[in-house]
C-alpha cells in the first residue's frame, strides 16, 4: 500500500462529499471538521486504511422525506415537509432527536445525524445515529393544531421507527407534549406500547429527570474538564445561550454547583 498522506486523503474525501452533496453547506462543514481529526487518526492505524470508513459514515444508510398534511383551526389544509435521516446503525438502532423549526432542511438534519453518530458512540451504549424533523413552525400554533400536525407526522414516521430500529427523541420545538402526541399516534397505528420514543412524560412511560438530563450532562462534562486544570465551576460566571430544552438544565446545575 502506498504511504498514507493525510492532507491528500482529507482533500480527496472532502471533494467526494461536496460532489455528492452540492449546496448542503451545513452538512459539508460538519464533515470537514470531523475529517480533520478522524483522518489523521486513521493514518496511525494501518488496519483502518483503505477501508473507506469515513466515506461510509458520511453517507446516510437511509434518508426519508415525506409530506405532512394537517388541518389548521380555520379548517384550512396546510402541508409541511417531514424528514428522517437514518445515518448509521453499525452499533445499534438509530437514535436522535426530532426538530420542528422553519429552518429545518435536509442539509441541517444530515449534519446533525452525522455528528449524532459520533456522540452516541462515545457513550459506549449500543446506539446508532439519526435525526429527523420538519419545517413546521410550532410558534403561534394552538395545542390542537400542534396535536394534529404531530399525529400526521407520526403517521408516516411510524412506518420507519421501532424499539429495535430507530428511537427518536425531542429536540428544538419538540418537548414532552409533542413526543406524547406522536407516541399516542404510534400506539394507535401499531397497537404497541414500546420504547420507541424517548422524552415522554412521566405519566406515560417517561424517565425520571429526563428533561434535565442533557443540560445536567453538559455541566458535568464541563466540570470534569475543569478538574484537569485543578478548577471547578464553583464561583465562576457561566454564559448560557438561549433557554430551551438544554439551557434550563444547564442553568439549574450550574447554580447547584455554585456557579452563577
Amino acid at each position: 500500500m502506498e504511504q498514507y498522506n493525510v492532507e491528500q486523503e482529507i482533500q480527496k474525501f472532502v471533494a467526494g462529499v461536496e460532489a455528492r452533496n452540492p449546496n448542503e453547506t451545513e452538512f459539508i462543514q460538519a464533515v470537514k471538521e470531523v475529517a480533520a481529526t478522524v483522518i489523521p487518526f486513521i493514518a496511525t492505524k494501518k488496519q483502518y486504511q483503505g477501508k473507506m470508513l469515513l466515506e461510509r459514515m458520511a453517507e446516510p444508510e437511509r434518508t426519508i422525506i415525506f409530506r405532512v398534511p394537517w388541518v389548521d383551526d380555520n379548517g384550512q389544509i396546510q402541508v409541511n415537509r417531514g424528514y428522517r435521516v437514518q445515518m448509521n446503525s453499525a452499533i445499534g438502532p438509530y437514535k436522535g432527536g426530532i426538530r420542528f423549526h422553519p429552518s429545518v432542511n435536509l442539509s441541517i438534519l444530515k449534519f446533525l445525524a452525522f455528528e449524532q453518530t459520533f456522540k452516541n458512540s462515545l457513550t459506549t451504549l449500543p446506539m446508532g445515529g439519526g435525526k429527523g424533523g420538519s419545517d413546521f413552525d410550532p410558534s403561534g400554533k394552538s395545542d390542537n393544531e400542534i396535536m394534529r400536525f404531530c399525529q400526521s407526522f407520526a403517521t408516516e414516521l411510524a412506518k420507519h421507527i421501532g424499539p429495535d430500529t430507530d428511537v427518536p427523541a425531542g429536540d428544538i420545538g419538540v418537548g414532552a407534549r409533542e413526543v406524547g402526541y406522536m407516541f399516542g399516534q404510534y400506539k394507535r397505528l401499531r397497537n404497541e406500547f414500546t420504547g420507541v420514543l424517548t422524552g415522554k412524560g412521566l405519566s406515560f412511560g417517561g424517565s425520571l429527570i429526563r428533561p434535565e438530563a442533557t443540560g445536567f450532562g453538559v455541566v458535568y462534562f464541563a466540570e470534569e474538564m475543569l478538574k484537569t486544570k485543578g478548577e471547578s465551576i464553583k464561583g465562576k460566571i457561566v454564559t448560557v445561550s438561549g433557554f430551551g430544552n438544554v439551557a434550563w438544565g444547564v442553568v439549574k446545575k450550574v447554580n447547584d454547583l455554585g456557579g452563577k
